[in-house]
């Protein structure tokens, strides 16, 4: 039987409650989706701190839980069938988290698919743009006497906003009255976009209020203040 032992990445990150959900991350905005969704959730876990500076990502024990090289990735020891799961990418490990405990996701066909778009709106859109935005104008590309890039990414990250803007004007949430992984994932960024990147004044925030006082309220909730701390700085 597969155990947790059986994964190279406990080698490195042994696990002192194997029976729970291991997690491994940074309080990165994509980090913090997982942290927030397990604090909203409840389900037991360990959080294990991955380190940029020491490139951990990029070490054969985590590449071997995830490829890619990228945080978040978790080991659920009571995976489907109580099997052993290792799982990465942030959205899909929102979604399995969701069906594991049946919240923060509508239980109707046409409910999920609709939490499901606007995470996918969240992955393929909100999370590169501001991304991008961040390197261009607080990182490395600041330092770039052409602005035609960061520009692109101003525009196009004002044009996200204002999507959103336009969805929340008569909802409390993505999905309305219900709060679910498509605020879980989408929220860290607006966060971190007028936060730690600094680009508030550059991207007009003030322009989007509805976007501000769902973002206040979601940093309002006790769980979201948590995860945003998790893993925490040794």
């Amino acid at each position: 039987m597969t155990t947790l032992s059986d994964f190279p990445i406990t080698r490195k990150w042994p696990a002192q409650h194997p029976d729970r959900i291991q997690l491994y991350s940074l309080p990165t905005p994509n980090g913090v989706k997982v942290s927030i969704m397990l604090e909203e959730t409840g389900l037991p876990y360990e959080a294990h701190r991955v380190s940029f500076d020491a490139q951990d990502q990029m070490s054969a024990e985590f590449r071997s839980l995830n490829p890619n090289g990228k945080i978040p990735a978790i080991l659920d020891p009571n995976g489907p069938g109580g099997v052993p799961l290792p799982l990465f990418e942030s959205g899909a490990i929102l979604l399995y988290l969701a069906e594991k405990t049946g919240q923060f996701l509508p239980t109707t066909v046409a409910g999920r698919y609709e939490a499901l778009q606007w995470l996918m709106f969240q992955m393929g859109g909100v999370g590169p743009m501001f991304g991008q935005l961040g390197f261009f104008h607080k990182f490395a590309g600041r330092e770039f006497e052409d602005k035609r890039p960061r520009d692109r990414y101003v525009t196009e990250s004002r044009r996200l906003l204002g999507v959103l803007e336009q969805r929340l004007t008569d909802r409390e949430w993505l999905l309305g009255d219900s709060y679910t992984i498509a605020d879980i994932a989408t929220f860290p960024w607006v966060r971190n976009l007028i936060g730690f990147y600094e680009a508030g004044e550059l991207v007009g925030f003030g322009d989007f209020p509805h976007v501000a006082r769902a973002l206040k309220a979601f940093t309002a909730r006790a769980a979201v203040a948590r995860g945003l701390t998790i893993p925490s700085a040794p």
